[in-house]
C-alpha cells in the first residue's frame, strides 16, 4: 500500500505555472492521496473546481473534500440566484472504497491583525487491504506554534475519541427493519494514518506534543493517541529530510498508530516534483 502526502499550493508549481494535470502525474501511482491547499472556484486558479479536475485527472480513484475555509462566490443570473461556495481545504483519494468520512474544524487562534485561517482536518475511513484503516488529511496554521498547539490538542482529542465514538451510523436505532439503515454500521477502527502539511519540524514543541515527550533512559513516550513517526519507522534519522525547498526540514509528514508500525516498509520524499512549492512524502506500507 503506498500513500502520499502533497500540499499542491492549488496547483502552482515551483515554475510559477498552475497545473493540476501535472499534480496528479505525480501522485498517480499511490493508493492512497492526502492533498492539502486545494482550493474551489478562486480567481487565482481559473475559477476551476479542483477537487473535480483532479479525480478526472485520476480516475482510478475514489475521493472526499473537506472545505475549511468557505466563502459565498454567488452570483444572480436571469433573476436567479446561483449557489456557489469559494473554499479551501484538504482532500482524500483512494483506490479502495472511502467507507465514511468526516470534517473536523480546527481552533482558530489570533488577534484581529494576526488571526489564522480556518484550518481543518478530513477523515475517510478506508477499505484497505490491511482492512479498514482510519485516514486523514490535515494542515496545520503557518503562523506560529503558538497558532499551531490548540491545533495539534484537537487532533489528538479526535484521533483517541473516535473508535470509542464508532461508525457513522448510530449504533442503537430502536428499529433494525428501519429504512434508515440501508447498509451495515461502517467501521471505525483503531487504526490511523494521519498525513499533512503541518508546519512543524522535528524537535519542535508541535512534534513532541504529536509523538510523546522524550524520557531519560526511555527514548521517546508516545502519547494517548499512540502515534510514531512513518519517516523514521521507514528507516531514517528524525532530524533528516526536507519537504520544502526552502524549509531544509520536513514540514510534512506522516504519523501512524502503533499498530501500523511494522507495516511501514519505506519512506521517501520526491525532490524532483515540480507540480508545488513543497515536495510530496512517500510511505510503502506491507503485509
Amino acid at each position: 500500500m503506498k500513500v502520499v502526502s502533497y500540499n499542491i499550493q492549488y496547483g502552482l508549481g515551483a515554475d510559477g505555472r498552475y497545473d493540476l494535470a501535472r499534480i496528479a502525474g505525480e501522485i498517480e501511482d499511490a493508493d492512497v492521496i492526502a492533498l492539502q491547499e486545494v482550493d474551489r472556484f478562486w480567481k487565482r486558479s481559473g475559477m476551476v473546481d479542483s477537487p473535480q479536475v483532479l479525480s478526472d485527472h485520476l480516475p482510478d480513484h475514489y475521493w472526499v473534500y473537506g472545505a475549511n475555509l468557505d466563502m459565498n462566490a454567488g452570483w444572480i443570473a436571469d433573476g436567479r440566484k446561483i449557489s456557489r461556495r469559494k473554499q479551501f481545504g484538504t482532500m482524500i483519494l483512494s483506490r479502495w472504497p472511502i467507507l465514511s468520512s468526516r470534517n473536523f474544524p480546527l481552533p482558530k487562534w489570533g488577534d484581529r491583525q494576526h488571526h489564522s485561517i480556518q484550518q481543518g482536518i478530513l477523515e475517510a475511513v478506508i477499505a484497505t487491504p490491511f482492512g479498514p484503516v482510519r485516514f486523514y488529511s490535515v494542515h496545520l496554521s503557518h503562523l506560529c506554534e503558538a497558532t499551531r498547539l490548540p491545533q495539534i490538542d484537537r487532533i489528538l482529542e479526535i484521533l483517541a475519541s473516535a473508535p470509542v465514538e464508532g461508525g457513522a451510523w448510530c449504533g442503537g436505532h430502536p428499529d433494525p427493519k428501519s429504512d434508515w439503515l440501508e447498509e451495515h454500521e461502517p467501521p471505525m477502527p483503531s487504526e490511523l494514518v494521519l498525513l499533512g502539511d503541518l508546519n512543524f519540524s522535528p524537535g519542535s514543541r508541535e512534534y513532541a506534543r504529536m509523538i510523546g515527550e522524550i524520557a531519560p533512559g526511555y527514548g521517546r513516550l508516545t502519547n494517548r493517541a499512540g502515534l510514531l513517526d512513518a519517516w523514521v519507522l521507514g528507516g531514517h534519522d528524525e532530524t533528516s529530510g526536507s519537504t520544502h525547498p526552502n524549509a531544509m526540514t520536513r514540514i510534512d509528514h506522516c504519523f501512524v498508530s502503533a499498530s501500523l508500525a511494522p507495516q511501514v516498509a519505506a519512506a521517501s520524499i520526491d525532490d524532483q516534483a515540480t507540480g508545488s512549492d513543497h515536495w510530496p512524502l512517500w510511505v510503502t506500507f506491507s503485509q
